[in-house]
């Protein structure tokens, strides 16, 4: 059976590459090609809508899908946790599926979960990202999600220790993560994750080279997981049994809902 899709925001960088996945994966036929700024009815035809819009849109996207009893893979960024409970109960009610990917790149999946498991056993944890002068949003999506991760790999430690936070130029916190966000010319996608602790530091860096080789493992991965999902899904790393337990959480089966809001790495499938 043939999955037909409608993609919003086809335009953009991000867009345009899950395109050309799209239109290349058996079983799936792009049946819609949107700008951010086109007719949202033109969705009408798909059976799964993809956005890789703006996130001043995005919500907008998420509603009229939901609204029309369609699937969602959501890939634009701006995202938290917060934003994402609201979407939560209209799923549930529509018995559809919306799949969050902060991140498709498998490298970056990995990157936030290392961190995240090490992130019991240092009390000092900040993020620093990067990305071109083109992004709108910031911090990152996935700056984001690995902060809501380290924070949820600390439940029964607590909030990471960040002094000074009320100076500006401590950056933003979230989770009780400050998060330091670049805008430049000359890179793609940069994350490193500094944890310290007495006398040492370890720092987790994941560096995007070319998206489009990048994320096109992880696209698939997400297309096949959001053709059939049900209720609201969280990062790649919710289909991917990557191996890695977080500190105090028990073992768990593939296929994990939310696993920043569970506390735990676990699933199967950027």
């Amino acid at each position: 059976m043939t999955t037909r899709v409608a993609i919003v925001g086809a335009t953009g960088k991000l867009g345009s590459i899950i395109r050309g996945v799209v239109e290349g994966e058996e079983g799936f036929e792009l049946v819609a090609a949107l700008s951010s700024r086109d007719d949202i009815q033109a969705i009408d035809d798909a059976d799964l809508v993809i956005d890789a819009s703006v996130p001043a849109i995005s919500i907008d996207v998420v509603r009229a899908a939901v609204e029309r009893g369609k699937n969602v893979l959501v890939g634009t960024s701006g995202w938290s946790a917060e934003r994402i409970a609201l979407v939560r109960p209209l799923a549930d009610a529509a018995d559809v599926g919306v799949v969050f990917i902060p991140n498709f790149s498998l490298g970056s999946v990995m990157g936030s979960a290392l961190s995240a498991a090490a992130a019991g056993f240092f009390d000092s944890i900040e993020i620093v990202e990067a990305h071109r002068e083109t992004k709108i949003d910031s911090p990152s999506g996935t700056a984001v999600r690995t902060a809501e991760m380290i924070a949820a790999a600390r439940q029964g430690t607590g909030p990471v220790q960040a002094p000074h936070v009320d100076q500006r130029a401590r950056g933003q916190q979230v989770a009780s993560v400050p998060i330091h966000s670049l805008r430049r010319p000359g890179v793609v996608a940069r994350q490193e994750v500094i944890l310290s602790g007495a006398g040492e530091s370890l720092s987790i860096v994941h560096d995007t080279v070319d998206p489009a080789l990048a994320y096109a493992p992880g696209i698939r991965i997400a297309l096949a997981a959001a053709r059939d999902a049900r209720g609201v899904h969280v990062g790649l790393d919710s289909f991917l049994d990557i191996g890695i337990r977080l500190p105090g959480a028990p073992k768990t089966g593939a296929g994990v809902t939310d696993g920043a809001a569970s506390g735990q790495i676990a699933a199967t499938t950027p």
